[in-house]
C-alpha cells in the first residue's frame, strides 16, 4: 500500500480484487486525450482522479466530476460498470 492508494481500499477489493485504486492528479495520470481536451477549462494539476490506470478504471465516487464525465465515452470503465457488464463481471 502507497500513500497514493484509495482509502476506501478496503471496500474496492469487494468489488474488484484485481485492481489497486490510485489518487492522481489528472496530470500524472495519461489520460486519453479527449478527456484532456475536455477539460481545457480546469487545471490538470489540480483535477484528481481515483483510478486503477493499467487496467484503465476510475472510481466515480473519488473522481472530479468533470473528469468522470469527460472519461465516459472513451475507453476507460467506471468502477461498477467494469464489474457489472464489462471485463470484471462475473460470469457464470
Amino acid at each position: 500500500m502507497t500513500a497514493r492508494t484509495c482509502p476506501e481500499w478496503p471496500a474496492l477489493l469487494n468489488v474488484a480484487p484485481d485492481l489497486q485504486f490510485k489518487h492522481y492528479t489528472v496530470a500524472e495520470a495519461h489520460l486519453p486525450a479527449e478527456v484532456l481536451m475536455a477539460l481545457a477549462g480546469g487545471s490538470l494539476d489540480t483535477l484528481t482522479i481515483c483510478c486503477d490506470a493499467e487496467h484503465h478504471v476510475y472510481n466515480a465516487e473519488h473522481t472530479d466530476e468533470g473528469v468522470a464525465r469527460a472519461l465516459r465515452d472513451t475507453h476507460w470503465f467506471e468502477l461498477r460498470e467494469w464489474a457489472t457488464s464489462g471485463p470484471g463481471a462475473v460470469t457464470d
